[in-house]
């Protein structure tokens, strides 16, 4: 059999190595005390082989007699021990790839004199034939000799899987590595007295095992914690080298165009942004989640933690007993202790009435005697918290000021009318109603005096005067410019009005329609009785339209030709629609809910408002059909006023209370504004402005901003701005009517004290 390569290199080594190390055992002679104590380290390095029993093969013989090739090459002497122990630990630091030796090279150290000696019997002449040239250089290896296996191979895995077992891992083998005993308190306080390298030693988690630091190490440590470099050799403030040229080059480093992947996203990372947006919204992907903490240490006369932990109901503690107050005291005042005959008016009150404790009065805290329901008590409380259920009432504490809307300020609001700019003198009554021209340059009043006046707004002339001889409840002027008429409610009469305003050509259409060719009777000819007449009147110029009823309001259309009048007395024909191109006259087809109280056009559809009482319905003229039904809540309306926009109204009553309704949100009111403390006798919007008002009897008219936004999803805003005064009461009436200036932002008020003032802004 013939001899591996790598067994006849080693003893070629092997045989150099020993003739080297005897010349110079040689030279080394008077030197025999460090000859012995190395010696008796190669017996001791001799003795533990580490070469496995299937390593031997590749060392032995072509018979595999090993063991007597060992056993008579075993008496080899002391300096050939030494040269071999020397020659291996070389060669044992060497790391050329194949020809390098591992663990299993220690054993030929071991059995060194057998393979020596085998080398000189067999292999003797093949050996001195080869050159020493031949022989391979051994390099030195990066490794180092302090650096030991690890015990444990179980790989990089954590340590908290073999918390529960009786091992930490495997070895080479395969078989279980053991957990050793770990000190208490008492044996590391023992062990750090008894060994004073103690401090030395830290725990190896991972081989289970005390390794001791070297002084190296613990030379290191000291300098990282006083915050220097691990080694003294290092030079943390070694002068900087500049390795960068400040001259100006005269060509770039780098003159590449810059990619196109530069200025486009990245398509990858948005489908990774997808990736991870999809695993958020699944559930897949957590923040911020902490493992849950179990508590080291537990309280040993605390609640029982399987009653807090079990799944179900929660936990809830008792609740703690009352404390005893100072109307328990034992020597309270004279004027606290009641007498006999309140003690006998207590027996007669009921049981939840009577007080739960009455006071007595001793002299020192010795003379107190037990107390008489204390039996009583604890039973009581007993059964509370064996019967009565437990509830936690959770409550939320907020800030009441942040309940509060935020409201914009009233500077950013502006204009709005403030302050008397005007005042309009001349009824001897109490100035009833108000209304303004079209374009904004007249305004008409009617007063209980029986007069109807028309002022100029911006100086207050007044250039016309009627006399109808009775009391004036309404005056209304046509809202078309080219047809100045005005229509005023007198008793049972309403007078169309020409006011001689306009120019030629309209005073002469206007006269042409004013003009009433044959009395007209209404549509219903179920009826004998003539409910309206049509009659021309030649004295006041204009029409007048003779009622049954006394007609108390009168409003007119957007288009200026149909116009309604309301007789709350009327029952069901309380209620009529009037056509002043045709001279006709009309019961709504519609079955009136309570006694009607105003009535409004829409600003821009075929709808119609009556107000009763209680109720606001709104009905659709031209399918005439019921649209919608408001219930206000209030104690009685007195007024209602629809918004330019056609989807909010305003409604007064007379308990003082202003209701905002938003037809588009709720039948119910959006607002409820308590802002008078008497009736609300008039409310009115502005055109243009997001303004409106209401004018009361308590003297004082409030003007409000009132923002409709077109976005459906925003609700209107509504901010208290102005509250105006000047008027008198007189019998008991403050400011009978308001309205506002059709293109600026001002207010007329019309007050029971004769005047009628105009607010500016």
């Amino acid at each position: 059999m013939k001899v591996p390569k790598r067994s006849t290199r080693l003893k070629k080594l092997q045989k150099d190595a020993e003739k080297e190390e005897t010349n110079n055992l040689f030279e080394q002679k008077n030197n025999t005390e460090d000859v012995v104590e190395k010696s008796q380290e190669e017996e001791d390095f001799v003795e533990s082989p580490v070469v496995s029993d299937d390593d031997d093969e590749d060392y032995s013989d072509d018979d595999g007699s090993l063991s007597e090739s060992g056993s008579e090459d075993s008496h080899l002497s002391r300096e050939e021990v030494h040269g071999n122990f020397h020659f291996f630990k070389d060669v044992f630091v060497s790391s050329d790839g194949e020809d390098s030796f591992d663990a299993k090279s220690d054993d030929v150290s071991g059995n060194g004199a057998s393979s020596s000696g085998r080398d000189d019997t067999e292999h003797g002449k093949d050996d001195d034939a080869e050159s020493d040239d031949s022989l391979p250089v051994v390099e030195e290896s990066d490794s180092s000799e302090d650096e030991v296996a690890p015990r444990n191979t179980v790989g990089d895995v954590p340590l908290k899987w073999y918390k529960e077992e009786e091992h930490i891992g495997y070895d080479l083998a395969g078989k279980k590595i053991k957990k050793k005993e770990r000190q208490d308190k008492l044996d590391s306080f023992l062990a750090s007295v008894d060994d004073s390298k103690n401090w030395r030693k830290i725990y190896d988690e991972y081989n289970d095992e005390e390794v001791e630091l070297t002084k190296e190490e613990v030379k290191v440590i000291k300098r990282l914690l006083k915050g220097k470099a691990p080694h003294a050799d290092f030079d943390p403030y070694a002068p900087y080298v500049d390795w960068f040229s400040w001259d100006d080059s005269k060509h770039p480093l780098s003159s590449a165009p810059e990619p196109k992947r530069r200025f486009i996203p990245s398509k990858w990372e948005s489908k990774k942004v997808v990736q991870y947006v999809r695993a958020i919204r699944n559930g897949l992907l957590k923040f911020d989640e902490k493992p849950k903490e179990e508590p080291s240490a537990y309280l040993l006369w605390g609640d029982d933690s399987s009653a807090i932990d079990r799944q179900g109901l929660a936990y809830i503690p008792a609740p703690k007993p009352k404390l005893p107050g100072h109307e328990e005291s034992y020597n309270p005042s004279l004027e606290y202790i009641p007498t006999q005959e309140e003690i006998n008016s207590y027996q007669l009150m009921y049981e939840e009435d009577q007080p739960k404790f009455i006071p007595k009065r001793f002299t020192s805290l010795r003379n107190v005697p037990a107390y008489e329901k204390a039996v009583n008590e604890n039973f009581g409380r007993c059964l509370d918290l064996y019967l009565c259920p437990r509830a936690r009432k959770k409550r939320i504490n907020i800030d009441p000021e942040s309940l509060k809307p935020k409201l914009p300020s009233r500077k950013d609001l502006r204009p709005y009318p403030t302050s008397c700019y005007l005042e309009y003198k001349g009824h001897k009554g109490p100035v009833v109603s108000i209304s303004t021209e079209s374009t904004g340059q007249w305004i008409a009043s009617g007063s209980s005096d029986g007069t109807v006046r028309i002022w100029e707004v911006e100086t207050g002339r007044c250039i016309r005067i009627w006399e109808l001889g009775e009391s004036v409840r309404h005056v209304s002027w046509n809202p078309m410019p080219e047809r100045p008429i005005l229509a005023v409610c007198v008793g049972e009469d309403v007078y169309l009005l020409n006011t001689g305003l306009g120019n030629a050509e309209e005073q002469k259409n206007l006269e042409e329609l004013l003009r009433v060719e044959t009395p007209s009777t209404p549509d219903d000819s179920d009826n004998d009785k003539t409910t309206v007449n049509w009659v021309q009147d030649d004295k006041n110029g204009g029409i007048r339209l003779k009622h049954f009823k006394a007609v108390y309001s009168v409003e007119w259309h957007r288009k200026g030709d149909y116009f309604s009048t309301l007789m709350p007395s009327a029952q069901s024909k309380a209620v009529l629609i009037h056509l002043l191109s045709k001279k006709s006259t009309q019961r709504i087809p519609f079955k009136l809910h309570g006694l009607p109280v105003s009535t409004a056009f829409h600003p821009s559809r075929s709808a119609f408002f009556i107000s009763t009482k209680k109720n606001i319905r709104v009905y659709d003229l031209l399918k005439q059909k019921l649209i919608k039904k408001l219930e206000t809540g209030v104690r009685e309306v007195s007024s209602i006023a629809i918004h330019p926009g056609g989807d909010n109204l305003i409604v007064g009553s007379r308990d003082g209370k202003l209701c905002w309704f938003d037809m588009d949100l709720s039948s119910q009111p959006y607002r409820v504004l308590n802002c008078h403390p008497k009736d609300i006798n008039r409310v009115a919007f502005h055109r243009s402005y997001p303004l409106f008002a209401s004018s009361s009897d308590d003297c004082t008219a409030y003007v409000f901003h009132g923002m409709v936004y077109s976005d459906l999803n925003q609700n209107p805003l509504i901010v208290p701005l102005e509250i105006l005064r000047g008027h008198a009461s007189e019998n008991g009436r403050g400011v009978m009517d308001c309205k506002f200036h059709p293109r600026q932002p001002w207010l007329f008020t019309a007050g029971a004290d004769s005047v009628i003032k105009l607010y500016c802004h």
